[in-house]
């Protein structure tokens, strides 16, 4: 308190909760306040997602300072709803706004319907290993299952919520920030400050209560710029929990706020639309792109079949039994289960018992989930879940409505790996694993994924060189080139590496800084290249000279090459994941003409969609065309 009053700090970090301590009062007015940063400023609003009643006190700070202080609001979640009380709340005179958008174009959102998440998350995981990634769940209880269940299957995994003490959080944390652990599986206490560039995938294993919350967490996927996955897995039962906790946690006057926004966290898991449109129009209308090519819906078919007859024979059952019963209950009715209870109640003598009995419990269950998630089926009751029949679902019953569920296909895999010497890319992540050990930092503050990926394609020599290199700035290069560049130019003499097209190879490594940061030599092992990584060198090459400036003519003048030798190493390259400027290689209108007829006749063959295009349109337009929509192709 005497160094805050005699002005020793530049910068003081206060929990609003501060301002309601007189003691802090008095404080705030024996020292200069040249500016007020309001951070997480949504915080202020009864209509945000995190209301918290002590930031309505922030604009008392200005009258006690005295001497008019710059003020300034930040947030990542407000609508505009939330902005103007942002705005009027805090005092913000004669303000200006800067506003950065919402849109992260390197981070794909997608919604999975699934009754059985801790499968999903083991599978994708396995699918995923070695890959830095959270996922978020709504309990503790759920936290520490799916935690134990991905440990026991042999990932590095930790958890962290606040029923675990400080030490064991903080450990979680920085095991998770240090690369000793991949996955933190967390209830949303996990996150806020935490700036881990290089994690490549949130999976949330419940629906959020609200798309702000859900827009903040899985937005810290992917801040190095990466390609990245947000996946929310979701499921009826969702809606009972959020609603359970909004009773119980939500002052009366925010309830019903409260529910509006489940209400649109709910219409997000059940549209079909463009799943980046729906989250950027809910904080900004200016967003008009209708198919953004990287989201759930927009990279995937449907396929609808009517079960008019089946949801009115669902319906009807839920209806016979007064609309009391969960959707166990009601299934197992349906199945003809000779189980006690459904005896006891007599539901054994109801007209719909077994009636669809024809059906195995999974297949029922989705086709309820898929009921409930179009509205058809409402979930009642806060301790117990129980299915009532809305408004839509009499239509059905009394045959005025029909129903149809739609089948997801998708069109293509997972995240598409960005073209780089993975071995190569081993060998740096394990020295800068010990470079962050030796300075006690996190590896990424030593260098993210991505700039360690550049280095194994550029392949730099030299201080200059490593300049060029994708997030090194001079300070990082005077300290920790030298030993980055020893081990790449160990991986090239171990492998024979061609390099005669590098134009530059002068040799400015020494050894101070291994000696700086407490280094010792061969702390490695380099691995030499599968016969399979043969080719890669020459492709490239090429592709080196493309992102130079240069076209197709000139490198394969340059490379001594055929032109369509030039045009299949840069396409080899696209469909690795490296960038591509790709109208250089095919024209809107043909594109567009290209993924018609590749609609209409499918499969993994050129040549029909050849045949079907005029003739000007070449065979190396339509694999570009392809490859931008991430067709798969022969």
């Amino acid at each position: 308190v005497n160094e805050a009053e005699n002005n020793k700090y530049k910068l003081l970090y206060v929990a609003p909760e501060r301002l309601e301590s007189e003691d802090f009062i008095e404080l705030l007015k024996n020292i200069k306040i040249s500016m007020i940063a309001v951070d997480e400023a949504h915080c202020v609003s009864q209509w945000g997602h995190d209301f918290r009643p002590s930031y309505l006190r922030i604009k008392n700070i200005r009258d006690i300072a005295g001497n008019n202080p710059i003020e300034s609001a930040f947030t990542a979640t407000a609508t505009p709803e939330v902005k103007e009380d942002i705005i009027n709340l805090i005092n913000l005179n004669n303000h200006f706004e800067i506003i950065t958008g919402f849109d992260r174009e390197n981070l794909k959102f997608e919604v999975v319907k699934i009754s059985k998440k801790t499968q999903y998350v083991l599978d994708y995981v396995e699918e995923n290993k070695g890959k830095s990634g959270i996922i978020y769940c709504l309990t503790r209880k759920i936290t520490d299952d799916v935690c134990a269940k991905l440990i026991k299957a042999g990932h590095r995994a930790v958890s962290y919520h606040a029923g675990l003490s400080n030490n064991e959080r903080n450990k979680s944390q920085d095991d998770f920030l240090f690369d000793n652990a991949d996955i933190i599986v967390a209830t949303n206490a996990f996150g806020m400050g935490i700036d881990k560039l290089d994690i490549r995938f949130v999976i949330h294993y419940n629906m959020p209560k609200n798309i702000e919350s859900y827009y903040q967490e899985a937005g810290r996927a992917g801040r190095d710029r990466e390609r990245s996955e947000c996946i929310l897995l979701y499921s009826p039962q969702d809606i009972v929990m959020n609603k359970f906790l909004i009773e119980n946690s939500s002052g009366d006057g925010t309830k019903t706020g409260d529910y509006a926004k489940l209400r649109d966290m709910v219409n997000y898991c059940n549209t079909d639309k463009c799943l980046r449109k729906f989250l950027i129009s809910y904080f900004d209308d200016s967003y008009n792109v209708e198919n953004c090519n990287n989201c759930g819906s927009c990279l995937s078919e449907t396929e609808s079949t009517d079960i008019t007859i089946e949801t009115q024979k669902i319906l009807s059952c839920i209806y016979r039994m007064e609309q009391r019963f969960g959707s166990n209950v009601v299934i197992d009715v349906l199945k003809g289960s000779n189980n006690k209870r459904i005896r006891e109640l007599n539901f054994d003598k109801l007209t719909t018992y077994g009636l669809m009995k024809e059906y195995d419990k999974d297949t029922l269950k989705d086709m309820v989930s898929s009921l409930i998630s179009d509205g058809y089926i409402n979930i009642v009751g806060d301790k117990y879940p129980v299915l009532n029949i809305s408004p839509s679902g009499f239509l059905v019953l009394k045959g005025k409505e029909k129903v149809k569920i739609k089948k997801v296909f998708s069109k293509r895999p997972t995240v598409t790996e960005y073209a780089y010497d993975k071995d190569l890319f081993e060998i740096l992540r394990a020295l800068r694993k010990e470079i962050s050990e030796k300075l006690n930092v996190p590896p990424f503050m030593i260098f993210p994924d991505a700039t360690l990926k550049d280095m194994t394609v550029k392949l730099p020599l030299n201080r200059t060189e490593m300049l060029n290199i994708t997030g090194v700035g001079e300070f990082k290069a005077n300290k920790y080139s030298d030993v980055f560049i020893e081990k790449i130019k160990e991986h090239i003499e171990v492998n024979n590496i061609d390099l005669k097209y590098k134009t530059e190879m002068v040799d400015t490594a020494n050894s101070s800084q291994s000696k700086d940061l407490g280094l010792t030599k061969n702390t490695s092992t380099t691995t030499k290249h599968s016969k399979s990584d043969k080719g890669m060198d020459t492709r490239m090459l090429s592709y080196n000279l493309y992102i130079e400036g240069k076209n197709v003519i000139e490198i394969a003048k340059e490379r001594g090459l055929s032109t369509k030798t030039i045009e299949d190493h840069l396409i080899d390259c696209a469909k690795l994941g490296l960038k591509i400027n790709y109208s250089d290689f095919v024209s809107p209108d043909h594109e567009e003409m290209i993924i018609n007829e590749y609609t209409k006749i499918g499969g993994d063959k050129l040549k029909p969609i050849k045949e079907a295009l005029p003739e000007d349109i070449t065979y190396t337009e339509i694999k570009f065309a392809l490859n931008k929509r991430n067709v798969p192709q022969v």
